[in-house]
């Protein structure tokens, strides 16, 4: 077919299979979510997203094949979120759950092993919600996008760590 010759609708559907691929393979592999990024998670994505780069322009490493690169992956992020938001089950599946990692001043070693987060992340999580210790951790969560909440008090005080704004959201009831 003529319309697969195109050059730019090559772009297109190689834009489009480089994204599926890498939101698969990061899902899969267990990737933390980006607001916990390690250096060497962040050099990992800077690599990822260079290897594939000439995978999605092709012969083409114009300004206009990148654009066009650059506008497919932006319509199939916004395509992909809102379905994501019409269908809870798909993205259930894409983003995955919360899990609990402390519960009443215990370790869900199981759910710490699944989340791949070791106890001296959660003490260090633990300490910058400004909780004493583990033992006043009444329920500690990691959220879907990778910040751990924790509330303590008999569950009176929840604070929410953004790392990456390196802020704490404290809520009292």
């Amino acid at each position: 077919m003529q319309f697969f010759q195109n050059t730019y609708v090559q772009i297109v559907f190689s834009s489009i299979i480089v994204y599926i691929f890498v939101v698969v393979a990061i899902r899969l592999f267990g990737k933390k979510e980006l607001s916990q990024l390690s250096v060497i998670d962040l050099v990992f994505i800077l690599l990822i997203s260079n290897a594939v780069q000439n995978a999605m322009v092709l012969s083409n490493p114009t300004l206009e094949g990148g654009l066009i690169a650059a506008a497919t992956l932006f319509l199939v992020n916004f395509i992909l979120k809102n379905v994501m938001y019409h269908f809870p089950k798909f993205g259930k599946l894409v983003q995955g759950h919360p899990i609990m990692l402390v519960y009443k001043g215990k370790m869900n070693e199981k759910n710490m092993r699944k989340a791949k987060i070791t106890a001296d992340e959660i003490d260090e999580a633990i300490r910058e919600h400004g909780v004493e210790g583990i033992k006043n951790v009444d329920l500690a969560i990691l959220e879907v996008d990778g910040n751990i909440s924790v509330l303590s008090d008999e569950f009176r005080r929840k604070t929410t760590r953004k790392r990456k704004a390196h802020r704490a959201i404290t809520k009292q009831q």
